[in-house]
């Protein structure tokens, strides 16, 4: 049973020691508390376990903390995510990205307001210092075949009816997980909605699996 206006927020873990601090208090910080975090521990290598669940335990918020026997990448780790979860909407977010304090309250009265299953927003880019180096502003609204040219929906700022993500699933590649859902999903509804605000800080790390050109590639 789904609970009303109850958002699951589902964050894939890989080494990201040096930053999970600052995202997890960017979620604490949210001025909408009806949510859980969904934690799921993709690494063969345990050896920092101890560390999230410290992290977490240092907050009140409901949470879920799932550990993968072996490594199976962020989008099936997502996939686990969503089975366990209770939200009527879920929420993403990469451990190494921060949201603004009003995120969740914005977004969710937004998609009430508009009665739709899927929305996004817009996003600052920053490095690996958290300082701000650019930023995305995203079209108002995106069809089947504005996405399929070009996809700018930043993941962390994607929030989506559970009804909807149940029928699709992510897949099993590396990078662009994220985009082959987008595609899938719109595909059952005419467009995505976006937020005109900039709610998410989407981190940019020069050796991370998203911005290594020949794995897109090859993706």
């Amino acid at each position: 049973m789904l609970k009303k206006n109850f958002i699951s927020i589902i964050i894939p873990y890989h080494k990201k020691k040096f930053f999970f601090k600052e995202t997890i208090q960017s979620i604490n910080n949210q001025s909408y508390k009806n949510f859980e975090v969904i934690i799921i521990y993709d690494d063969t290598d345990k050896s920092e376990i101890n560390y999230v669940k410290k992290i977490i335990n240092n907050y009140k918020f409901k949470k879920k903390f799932i550990v993968n026997n072996k490594t199976i990448g962020a989008g099936l780790s997502r996939n686990k995510g969503i089975k366990v979860s209770n939200g009527e909407y879920i929420a993403f977010c990469d451990a190494d990205d921060l949201w603004n304090k009003d995120k969740l309250k914005f977004q969710l009265k937004f998609m009430k307001e508009e009665n739709i299953l899927f929305s996004h927003t817009n996003y600052f880019i920053i490095n690996h210092s958290s300082k701000k180096i650019g930023s995305l502003k995203v079209p108002k609204s995106i069809s089947y075949k504005e996405l399929i040219k070009s996809c700018d929906i930043g993941l962390s700022s994607v929030m989506v009816s559970k009804l909807l993500i149940k029928k699709k699933t992510f897949s099993n590649l590396k990078t662009k997980e994220d985009y082959l859902l987008w595609i899938k999903l719109i595909s059952l509804v005419k467009n995505f909605k976006s937020i005109n605000k900039d709610l998410v800080y989407w981190r940019y790390l020069k050796n991370s699996l998203s911005s290594s050109n020949f794995q897109k590639i090859g993706d």
